[in-house]
C-alpha cells in the first residue's frame, strides 16, 4: 500500500516538471508530541532557492484524512534556544488550490517576509496542532486496564518539494510501547522513537508508519463550551463559562468499583480523571464552581499577582465515555481589560479556554457590551464565525448588544487575545441611575398618597353594612361550633364514666357522673337557642344555616342515643348482668352513635371551612 503511494506521488512529481522545482528542502526536522491527547507536530524546515527566479512563498502539504483533524496551524521564523516563539511573527498565510497536484491533498501558501533569492535559504518553523487524531485501541476496557492508541503518521515529509536530509522524532508519554512501525534506520530511546535521519527524498515521499502506545492522560472533550463575557464600565468584567464535557478516551465497560478507585487509583483507574486545573487571569475573584445541583465544594483556588488558579474536581471521576456539565464564573478588574483608543474603547482578552489540555469541538465566546454600544467592530487572530445579538437585563430599555464568537476544534493554542471595538458615550452611564431615583421618588410619593388618602368604605354604604353582618354570622357559627365541641366533651366523659363502671362496679359514681353530664347539657342547649334564632333571622347565614341545623340535629340525636345507652350499661350493672350480655344489648345503639359521631366531625370541618 505505501509502496504504490509513493510510486504514483512520484510520478506525479516528475510530471510536474519545473513548477516546484526552483525550491528544496535541504533539511527538516519533525518533532511529533504524543504526551497528551492534542498531537502537536513541529517541523523545522530550511527552504533553499535552487533556481534564478526569486520566490515569495512556500507551499504546505498534508493529506486529506489529516485536515480534518487539524485545529492551529502556524509558521514561524526559527528562534535561538532558548527564545520563545511569538505569534505575532508568524508568516501569513492561506489555503490555496494549486492546479496538477495530486489529490486528496491540501495546500497551504505560506507566504515569506522578503524575496527568497537565487542561492539563498531561510529556516522556519511550522506548528501544526491535530485533535481527534489519536485512536484507542481497544475501543473500550475495564477499569483496570490500561488504555492504549494508536497513531498514523508518514516517516517521510510529505511535501511537493525535494528534501535532501529529513529526520522524525515521536515522544511518548510512557516508555512502554507495544508495537511499532520498523524503518531503516529506526532507534529507541526511553518514551522516544527516532526515525532517519533520510537522504534524497524525491517531492511527495510517503512512507505510512503506526505507533501503538500506552497512555496514561485523560481525553477532556468539551463537546461545548460557551463563555459569556460581560462588561460593565461600573468596574468589572464577568465571566461565566458554560462547559458540556465528556471523557474521549477508551471506553469504560463492566461495572465501576468504587473501592479499588478509592484504594489505587492510579493503577486500578489510571486513564480516569478526577479533576482540572483553570488558569484565570490575575487578580480574578468572585469565583464560583457549579453544576445543575448546585455549587460543589471539591475545589481549591490559589493565585498571586501573575495568575490565578482554580482546581476544580467533579462530582465523580471520569472514565472514558462518562459526561458531566458544570459551570464556571468569576470577576475581572475593568481597568486590565478594557482600554481606550481614539473615539472607540475596546476590550482585550484571551479568547480560548482556560483549562489546558482540554479540547472543545465548539466554542462560542460571547461579549456583552453595555446598552447603547455602537459601531461594533471585531479584531481576532484567526478566522473565526461572527454574529450579533441583543440582551435584555435588569435595568435595560433597548437591550444590549452582544456580539458572538463560534469555532470549531479549539486547542490551547487558540488562546490568544482578541478586541471588541465600540462607541460608548460616558452620558449613557447615568441611565441606570436616573431610573433607580426616579423608581424609589415614585415609589415614596405613593407611599404619602396611600398613608393621606382616606380608603375606607363609607359606613353606611349597603357594603360595608353586609360585611358587618357577615362577621356576626360568622361569630355566631364559631359559638355553635364551639358549644357543639363542648357537648362531645361531655360526652367522652360519659363514655370514660361508663368504662370506669365496667372496671370498678361502682354504680353510684357513674350516676352522679350522668348526673353532672345532664345538667351541663341542658346548660349549653340554653346557649344554642339565641345563636339558632339569630342565624334563622339573618339572610347572610341563609346558606350555612342548614348545615349548623343539620350540625344541632345530628349532636342531639346522639346525645339522646348515648343517655339512652348509658342508662341501659348501668341497669344491666343493677341487675348483675355479665359483660356479654351487655354488649349484646348495646350494640346496636354504639353502631349508630359512632355513625352520628362521623357525621357531627364531617359537620364541624365543614362549617369550620366557610
Amino acid at each position: 500500500m505505501g509502496s504504490r503511494l509513493d510510486l504514483f506521488l512520484l510520478t506525479i512529481a516528475i510530471l510536474l516538471g519545473t513548477v516546484l522545482s526552483d525550491l528544496i528542502l535541504s533539511k527538516v526536522d519533525r518533532r511529533v508530541d504524543l504526551r497528551s491527547q492534542i498531537v502537536r507536530v513541529t517541523s523545522t524546515l530550511k527552504v533553499e532557492n535552487d533556481g534564478t527566479n526569486s520566490v515569495l512563498e512556500v507551499l504546505l502539504a498534508f493529506p486529506d484524512n489529516h485536515v480534518k483533524h487539524l485545529a492551529y496551524l502556524a509558521v514561524t521564523p526559527k528562534e535561538g534556544k532558548g527564545k520563545s516563539k511569538d505569534s505575532a511573527n508568524s508568516f501569513p498565510m492561506e489555503l490555496v488550490h494549486p492546479k496538477d497536484m495530486p489529490p486528496a491533498l491540501t495546500f497551504y501558501s505560506v507566504s515569506l517576509p522578503k524575496p527568497l533569492a537565487k542561492g539563498d535559504s531561510l529556516t522556519f518553523d511550522v506548528l501544526a496542532v491535530f485533535t481527534h487524531a489519536l485512536r484507542p485501541f481497544p475501543e473500550q476496557i475495564t477499569q483496570a486496564d490500561i488504555q492504549l492508541l494508536v497513531f498514523q503518521e508518514s516517516a517521510h515529509f510529505l511535501s511537493p518539494y525535494a528534501v535532501k536530509v529529513q529526520s522524525l522524532s515521536i515522544k511518548l508519554p510512557d516508555a512502554r510501547i507495544e508495537s511499532y512501525t520498523k524503518l531503516e534506520n529506526t532507534k529507541i530511546h526511553g518514551s522516544e522513537i527516532k526515525y532517519g535521519p533520510y537522504e534524497s527524498l524525491p517531492p511527495f515521499s510517503y512512507s505510512p508508519i503506526v505507533v501503538h502506545y500506552e497512555s496514561k492522560q485523560p481525553f477532556a472533550v468539551a463537546q461545548e463550551l460557551v463563555r459569556e463575557i460581560e462588561i460593565s464600565h461600573w468596574g468589572n468584567v464577568q465571566v461565566t463559562e458554560h462547559y458540556n464535557l465528556n471523557h474521549g478516551g477508551a471506553q469504560i465497560k463492566g461495572e465501576f468499583s468504587r473501592l479499588d478507585y478509592q484504594a489505587r487509583p492510579h493503577v486500578r483507574s489510571a486513564s480516569a480523571f478526577r479533576n482540572l486545573v483553570a488558569r484565570l487571569p490575575p487578580r480574578a475573584r468572585s469565583v464560583y464552581y457549579r453544576d445543575e445541583i448546585g455549587n460543589i465544594s471539591t475545589s481549591h483556588l490559589w493565585g498571586d499577582s501573575k495568575k490565578t488558579e482554580l482546581e476544580i474536581e467533579p462530582r465523580y471521576p471520569m472514565f472514558g465515555g462518562w459526561r458531566t456539565s458544570f459551570t464556571i464564573g468569576y470577576s475581572l478588574p475593568l481597568h486590565d481589560f478594557l482600554f481606550q483608543s481614539e473615539e472607540k474603547r475596546f476590550l482585550n482578552i484571551t479568547f480560548g479556554c482556560p483549562i489546558n489540555d482540554v479540547v472543545i469541538d465548539t466554542l462560542i465566546v460571547k461579549v456583552v457590551l453595555p446598552e447603547g454600544s455602537s459601531d461594533i467592530s471585531v479584531s481576532t487572530p484567526f478566522p473565526v464565525k461572527q454574529l450579533q445579538e441583543t440582551k435584555i437585563s435588569h435595568l435595560d430599555v433597548a437591550g444590549r448588544p452582544v456580539v458572538v464568537l463560534e469555532k470549531s476544534n479549539v486547542v490551547p493554542e487558540h488562546n490568544q487575545y482578541f478586541q471588541v471595538y465600540y462607541k460608548f458615550n460616558s452620558l449613557a452611564l447615568l441611565r441606570e441611575p436616573l431610573m433607580l431615583i426616579s423608581g424609589f421618588f415614585f415609589l415614596f410619593v405613593a407611599c404619602i398618597v396611600y398613608m393621606h388618602a382616606d380608603l375606607s368604605i363609607s359606613k353606611s354604604s349597603a357594603s360595608y353594612l353586609a360585611k358587618l353582618q357577615w362577621d356576626e354570622v360568622q361569630a355566631s357559627v364559631q359559638q355553635v361550633q364551639s358549644i357543639i365541641s363542648r357537648c362531645l366533651s361531655i360526652h367522652d366523659k360519659l363514655e370514660a364514666s361508663l368504662r370506669d363502671l365496667s372496671r370498678t362496679g361502682d354504680v353510684q359514681s357513674c350516676k352522679a357522673a350522668r348526673k353532672a353530664a345532664d345538667a351541663s347539657l341542658k346548660e349549653l342547649i340554653k346557649e344554642l337557642k339565641p345563636l339558632l334564632t339569630f342565624l334563622q333571622s339573618s339572610q347572610q347565614a341563609s346558606q350555612i344555616l342548614p348545615k349548623v341545623e343539620d350540625l344541632v340535629a345530628k349532636e342531639k340525636d346522639m346525645q339522646d342515643r348515648l343517655l339512652a345507652k348509658h342508662s341501659t350499661v348501668v341497669d344491666c350493672y343493677e341487675k348483675k348482668y355479665g359483660g356479654k350480655e351487655i354488649e349484646n344489648r348495646v350494640a346496636q345503639q354504639q353502631q349508630k352513635i359512632n355513625a352520628l359521631r362521623q357525621e357531627v366531625d364531617d359537620l364541624l370541618d365543614f362549617v369550620d371551612e366557610i
